[in-house]
Formats: C-alpha cells, structure tokens, sequence
C-alpha cells in the first residue's frame, strides 16, 4: 500500500508539471525559471538547447517564445517513481503553435523529468523534451485576442 506521503509527493510533482506549463503559456518567465533547483536544466535536442541554472533557463525561455506568434502546450500525467526526496516521471504533451516566419508545428512529445525535493518544495532538476510526433502542416486557425494581449492572473 501506497503511504500518504508518497501520494502527496505525487500530487505535488503533478501541480509541479501542470505550473510549469501554466508559466510558459502565460509567459510568465520569472515564475517558469522558479520551477527549477538553482543548478536545474532544461534540454530540447531537437533544438540544440541546454540551459543550466535559473538564470539560464528564464532567459532562454523568454528567447525561444520570441519564436511564436502564439504557442499552446498541453500537459498529459505519465509515469513518476518517488524515491525520498527525488523522483524521476514522464509527462506527456501535446503541443501547436505558428512561428513569427509562418511556419507551424503540431508535436506530441514527452518530457523525461528528474525532480527533488527543495526548501521551496519540488522542483525540476533535469527536463528533457522528446518529440515523439510533429506536423508543420499550416494551421488555420488564430489565437484568441486575449492570449495576444493578456496574461490572466490565478
């Protein structure tokens, strides 16, 4: 049987990941870099992206975004092992966006995650992002006028 404990990691680590993706679409990059323990990276090798450390990560997120014309990203529980105060998981994504160039992307990928527990509570210490699927078919449709000129507050 499964301790409280161990389930309250997991229901922590879930909120972890679901922030996470809350912070980047409200490009809110400071709170994004926060997710991460102070030597935390983050890897997209498709890209040629590793950025290590807070500081790293805030402005290579607020760089990459600069990419989009507009960016959604979806995030889908997968698998997480607790083991005291790191675990290791995989979340599940799906993703759309258009670039500033015209181009279009539709990826279905998985993040392969190590976190651990901090002060702050847990926080990412490796995120490595693996496309699994991609479409650069153009896509119709428009963002909504909020997601352009907004960011809404929780």
């Amino acid at each position: 049987m499964t301790d409280f404990r161990t389930i309250a990691d997991q229901v922590e680590i879930d909120a972890l990941r679901a922030e996470y993706t809350d912070a980047g679409l409200l490009r809110d990059y400071d709170r994004f870099a926060e997710l991460f323990t102070s030597d935390g990276v983050m890897r997209i090798p498709d890209a040629g992206v590793e950025l290590v450390g807070r500081a790293a990560i805030r402005a290579g997120i607020e760089r990459l975004q600069e990419f989009w014309e507009f960016f959604l990203q979806h995030t889908h529980a997968g698998a997480l092992t607790v083991t005291g105060d790191t675990a290791t998981g995989r979340a599940h994504m799906h993703e759309l966006g258009r670039m500033r160039d015209g181009g279009s992307h539709v990826n279905y990928a998985i993040y392969h995650d190590r976190y651990a527990r901090t002060p702050e509570g847990w926080r990412f210490a490796e995120r490595t992002y693996e496309i699994r699927y991609h479409d650069s078919t153009p896509l119709s449709g428009t963002p909504g006028p909020a997601y352009l000129t907004s960011r809404p507050s929780v």
